[in-house]
């Protein structure tokens, strides 16, 4: 591929009023290098996806819409979850770009890295991820618990690429292979490398966050965590079933051993023994049926086939053109 690329950025925003103004003119300068060295054109465009902020993210956006050319800004009707507003930004562009990159909007992930996968992409990738070299930045408790779910993860058979987020280019026909997937629980991490294609790594160090507070908290990461391991493998099912038969043969076996114990007059009370045993059977019942449960919980939501968001604006700079 010869000819510069008509490269879209999609950044999902929730409450992002503090790092905005920053992010829009850092990526302004990228851009404005990245077309004088003929890698992408005029045509390419930062749009920024609001996902239902409660602050003046909106605002912002539609007041560098009137200002750029290069920035566009699409509207959620609401709050859809990070994962949603990322995919309806990909959607929304796929037709519109020679490929896309995904990126948050708080600065950790270097965007001096985008000219690179660029170039991967004119070398024939159709997806180029974005991966962490180290976890410096992260706290102790989040970086192990980090390495922990890659690690389970691929434990599970599930193919995920090691440190990368959602930071990753994607051509034009690897987005149209993402379109395909109807699956309402969205974990794009395990999805992507569903879609095939060439694909390669960048490699960068990850900033710490240039404003604002971390929209992953400890709750949100161990559902995102739980969602991806639940979306991507039926392990825990079968790890269940083990653990089941396990629990069955020992029974079995104390249950012989009881009854020599009876025969041979060396029984006690054994109140303890009785109650610790069905409190832990109980509870692994328990967690069996609530893990099953959220198997069918997520059938549940993929029947009713629900929109996974809802747009309710989109400004661009053609938009304002018509207007006058």
């Amino acid at each position: 591929m010869s000819k510069s690329v008509n490269l879209y950025v999609v950044v999902p925003c929730y409450n992002e009023e503090a790092v905005l103004h920053e992010t829009s003119k850092q990526m302004l300068e990228l851009f404005g290098e990245m077309k004088n060295d003929g890698l992408i054109n005029d045509n390419s465009r930062i749009v920024f996806v609001d996902d239902g902020s409660k602050d003046k993210t909106w605002s912002i956006i539609d007041e560098l819409t009137k200002a750029h050319t290069e920035i566009s800004g699409i509207k959620l009707a609401k709050n859809a979850g990070h994962q949603n507003a990322l995919f309806g930004g990909l959607m929304t562009v796929k037709d519109d770009c020679d490929c896309a990159i995904s990126i948050d909007a708080d600065l950790q992930d270097d965007i001096h890295v985008i000219p690179d996968m660029v170039r991967n992409f004119i070398d024939g990738y159709d997806v180029v991820y974005g991966v962490r070299n180290k976890r410096d930045t992260d706290t102790f408790f989040k970086r192990t618990t980090a390495v922990g779910f890659y690690k389970l993860m691929q434990f599970m058979g599930v193919n995920i690429v090691f440190n990368h987020a959602d930071y990753r280019l994607m051509s034009k026909r690897a987005l149209d292979g993402l379109a395909q997937f109807p699956e309402r629980n969205l974990f794009l991490r395990g999805m992507v490398p569903l879609v095939g294609y060439r694909s390669t790594n960048v490699y960068y160090d990850r900033n710490e966050r240039f404003a604002g507070e971390s929209k992953y908290p400890l709750k949100k990461m161990l559902s995102f965590a739980f969602d991806g391991i639940t979306s991507f493998s039926i392990s825990p099912i079968r790890m269940i079933s083990a653990f089941g038969a396990i629990v069955c043969v020992f029974a079995f076996i104390m249950a012989i051993y009881a009854l020599v114990q009876k025969i041979i007059g060396h029984t006690g009370a054994g109140w303890a023994s009785l109650m610790v045993s069905i409190w832990f059977i109980g509870g692994v019942q328990l967690l069996s049926v609530g893990l099953i449960g959220e198997y069918i919980g997520k059938l549940y939501k993929e029947v009713k086939r629900r929109p996974r968001y809802i747009i309710e604006a989109y400004v661009n700079e053609k938009e304002k053109e018509d207007d006058k």
